[in-house]
């Protein structure tokens, strides 16, 4: 190697870690200026927000190299490595599950009329990719903000893990059958093989971990081995790079992996192994990509056509929001709780990062319409769960004066 080829080198290595740098302290002053302006908005708005004040499309402090997506698409495996681990097997079951698939499949059938109208008319160029997008549901997002507020496990919660797992898992299989290089006949044999790979991994464990390898695993979390967490790093890398060598998405092998690390994994209060995976994701890698994603954000074009991202913002809720509104009349019967509800369904943001990189490194979708779907999520992101968390705080305010009024009567 020579001179010229050192100095590039070493120029392009200064120049990926002082992206990293920026992009690190970045997510480390987030949640520091979130807690002392005591603000209850998601971290990840903030964190987008910053990325597109750093990022190429505003003061250019970051800018988007190989090393810098390799890192952005690790942090969208764990985002959703830990969505399909958060996934309560009971949420896709009985009543639960076939809302949540009922749900869903009226949202596709909805989305497909609207958006085929907006093709028709030349608004959009992309039918299937945006029609999808519309379907989808920030489960990985939003579980963070209802496990840290006690709601994960009440009945809410459970509702919730079943339609927005069907708002991932729908369009994860979606993509892979419509959206890749292959042929749809191709990608249904190759998905095929994949669920082969998937059912292999799944029930793999349950032959392999002999006792004394469950031993060695156990004594592992108070070493430097530190071996659960090397077993589940490689399974999540090996199935993201298995879904992309197949054409897939690296989200579906991302959520399976998850789904099978849940299946052996011992009950939260005894799990030694997901905080040690969510401090690596959440202190790392996860907050990488949120502000990479801001940053790829083509924010100009926005601000030329704000409209544009109104109206997908709009649509994102009359598309996957109100056909839960309606579905779920009987099992949440209080209206303000069911608005929420469907608020928090039409919360997206990573599927629309995954389909917008997709669709635009195919060449299929236009550069203005990707950047109005990521800020339409964005703004969901926003709007959305503080306005559904706001109108369950009236109703549970106008409920106890209610209460008290009646205690007043009777004494």
């Amino acid at each position: 190697m020579d001179l010229t080829t050192l100095a590039s080198a070493s120029t392009t290595q200064t120049a990926d870690l002082r992206s990293l740098a920026i992009v690190i302290a970045v997510a480390a002053f987030v949640p520091i200026a979130v807690g002392l302006l005591n603000l209850r908005i998601a971290e990840v708005v903030f964190l987008l927000a910053a990325g597109i004040i750093v990022g190429p499309h505003a003061l250019g402090l970051i800018h988007i190299t190989d090393t810098i997506d390799l890192f952005n698409e690790l942090g969208l495996g764990l985002l959703f490595f830990l969505a399909g681990y958060e996934l309560d097997p009971a949420a896709i079951r009985g009543e639960s599950g076939k809302l949540a698939v009922t749900g869903w499949l009226t949202s596709i059938v909805l989305s497909l009329g609207i958006t085929w109208v907006l093709w028709h008319s030349g608004y959009i160029h992309d039918f299937l990719g945006v029609a999808i997008a519309f379907t989808s549901t920030a489960l990985g997002t939003l579980l963070p903000m209802i496990r840290d507020r006690g709601q994960l496990h009440t009945p809410f919660g459970r509702l919730f893990l079943g339609a927005g797992a069907a708002g991932e898992f729908g369009p994860i299989l979606t993509i892979a059958l419509l959206l890749g290089a292959q042929s749809t006949v191709v990608e249904i044999g190759l998905l095929l093989v994949f669920a082969i790979v998937a059912i292999l991994l799944y029930f793999a464990p349950g032959f392999l971990a002999t006792e004394r390898v469950v031993a060695i695993i156990e004594r592992g979390h108070k070493t430097s081995s530190q071996t659960a967490v090397r077993w589940t790093m490689f399974l999540i890398l090996g199935l993201l790079f298995v879904s992309t060598v197949m054409g897939f998405d690296a989200v579906l092998g991302a959520f399976v992996a998850g789904l099978i690390v849940r299946r052996y994994a011992p009950e939260h209060l005894e799990n030694k192994l997901i905080p040690k995976i969510e401090a690596i994701g959440f202190g790392f890698f996860i907050p990488l990509f949120f502000i990479v994603s801001g940053a790829n954000l083509d924010i100009q074009s926005i601000i030329a056509n704000p409209l544009r991202l109104l109206l997908f913002f709009a649509l994102l809720f009359v598309i996957r929001g109100l056909p839960q509104y309606v579905l779920y009349r009987n099992v949440l019967p209080s209206n303000p709780e069911r608005a929420r509800f469907s608020l928090y369904v039409a919360t997206a943001l990573p599927i629309l990062v995954a389909i917008t990189s997709l669709e635009l490194r195919n060449g299929v979708m236009l550069p203005e319409t990707a950047a109005a779907l990521v800020g339409a999520g964005a703004l969901s992101v926003l709007v959305f769960p503080l306005l559904g968390d706001r109108l369950a705080a009236k109703s549970s305010g106008s409920q106890t004066l209610a209460r008290a009024e009646l205690l007043d009567e009777q004494h």
